[in-house]
């Protein structure tokens, strides 16, 4: 008992110093253009480079891209700007504009849209605000998540704040200010949920975020190929629990990996029903709120025009949960079969990973994923999902912004209307799971 009362002790006082660092990390402030007069935080007037003795500069060789103006800098292509930051929640401010018209989109670490398409015109300035979490794998002295070899190569879990701007962009400034209190939406989940860094991949969470207020902020733990099994065994449920605070959100979305599993135990009702029902009452126990999320449908249509159910025993014994343990149900199993069949056999391709040869550097054979989405398919789930909180009357509705538009499930968005720049990093290869 004395051994088990050191190391609850020992875990606590860790828990106190890591959020201590991050509540005491300093503000930093960059302000950019030739001849900026600001007297406060870091001017800079030339391109440099992002070093870690540094702390800060543009990234991934993308300071070519930038033009220094009077007290701005602009681009026409992306680039990046890092800065080196400790584990945590962050209130990032930018002030956007400059003596000729802009169109800004920010996207932060794994291409998460922050702010899409923001206009301003000839001698404009706005300022926006957004929050980001900003994560490495560690959680204690000696335990860490078990990170895939592409997540160690991303922009996730690399110790810094890494933002990209896009389009005909123009910054004054950016301002990050950490944040020690606010409500967190951990998500634990697949590919179909994971923050992908390269394009055109992309899934739901990525755009969640842009539909939320800044009183909350998203925390995506999932990735390619995980079951519930193994996004336990690799120690991501842990550090979720870890740092859940009462009022947390914990969104849990799987189904296309487990299913695949063989052996005893493995079907719908053995070890994927156990699993979620341990899930929730931990995630209780720490005084958050859990949600289920089933598993997103894949694109195959039978003949007559209709969806083929893919997932098995899976979404019903998700939905069994919910209903045993009162749990909040976000039905996407149903939502996405929906929206494919609305869309139709063609029309649904321009919402998946679909592109002939030859699209992207270095594509030879062509793109055809009927799992994965690309950036307009998982913008129209997460409208969705934003939707579906919105009729079931959840609390988490009310951190939706007020301006966020109705969505009618039976007339989706089209890919014509969707016109947010692509991120400068692609990548060709398929995401684990099907």
């Amino acid at each position: 008992m004395k051994h088990f009362k050191s190391i609850f002790l020992f875990l606590c006082i860790t828990h106190f110093f890591i959020a201590n660092a991050q509540e005491n990390a300093p503000i930093k402030e960059f302000n950019f253009g030739a001849n900026t007069d600001k007297k406060t935080g870091t001017v800079i007037n030339k391109t440099v480079a992002y070093t870690k003795a540094a702390g800060y500069g543009f990234d991934l060789q993308t300071d070519k891209n930038v033009v220094f103006d009077e007290k701005s800098i602009s681009a026409k292509s992306p680039f990046y700007f890092s800065m080196k930051l400790p584990e945590g929640n962050y209130s990032v401010e930018v002030v956007l504009g400059g003596s000729n018209s802009g169109i800004t989109t920010v996207k932060a670490e794994s291409r998460r849209l922050m702010l899409r398409e923001i206009k301003t015109a000839a001698n404009e300035t706005k300022t926006m605000r957004f929050m980001v979490n900003v994560r490495t794998a560690k959680f204690d002295i000696n335990n860490t998540i078990t990170l895939k070899p592409a997540e160690i190569k991303g922009l996730n879990w690399d110790e810094k704040l890494t933002l990209e701007f896009l389009g005909t962009s123009i910054v004054q400034s950016i301002k990050v200010t950490p944040v020690s209190k606010i409500t967190t939406i951990y998500m634990a989940g697949d590919s179909t949920v994971m923050e992908h860094d390269l394009e055109p991949w992309a899934s739901w969470p990525q755009f969640f975020q842009n539909y939320l207020t800044t009183d909350v902020v998203i925390a995506n733990y999932a990735y390619s190929g995980l079951t519930l099994r193994s996004f336990e065994s690799t120690y991501r449920l842990e550090k979720i629990f870890y740092l859940m605070e009462p009022g947390d959100y914990l969104f849990i979305e799987f189904g296309h990996n487990d299913e695949k599993a063989t052996g005893d135990g493995k079907a719908a009702s053995g070890v994927y029903t156990a699993l979620l029902k341990d899930i929730i009452v931990k995630t209780r126990n720490k005084g958050g709120s859990p949600i289920l999320v089933t598993p997103i449908q894949r694109r195959i249509f039978n003949p007559n025009g209709t969806l083929k159910p893919t997932h098995g025993e899976f979404p019903d014994a998700m939905r069994k949960v919910a209903q045993e343990m009162q749990v909040p149900l976000i039905d996407v199993t149903k939502m996405t079969t929906s929206l494919y069949q609305s869309w139709g056999n063609e029309l649904s391709k321009k919402a998946f990973v679909h592109y002939p040869e030859n699209t992207f550097l270095g594509q030879i054979s062509a793109l055809a994923d009927n799992t994965h989405f690309n950036s307009f398919g998982a913008n129209e789930v997460a409208r969705c999902i934003v939707q579906n909180i919105k009729n079931a009357g959840l609390d988490l509705a009310k951190k939706i912004k007020p301006t966020v538009p109705h969505y009618i499930f039976k007339n989706p968005g089209k890919p014509s209307d969707w016109t947010v720049p692509m991120s400068a990093r692609i990548g060709i290869d398929k995401p684990d799971g099907e």
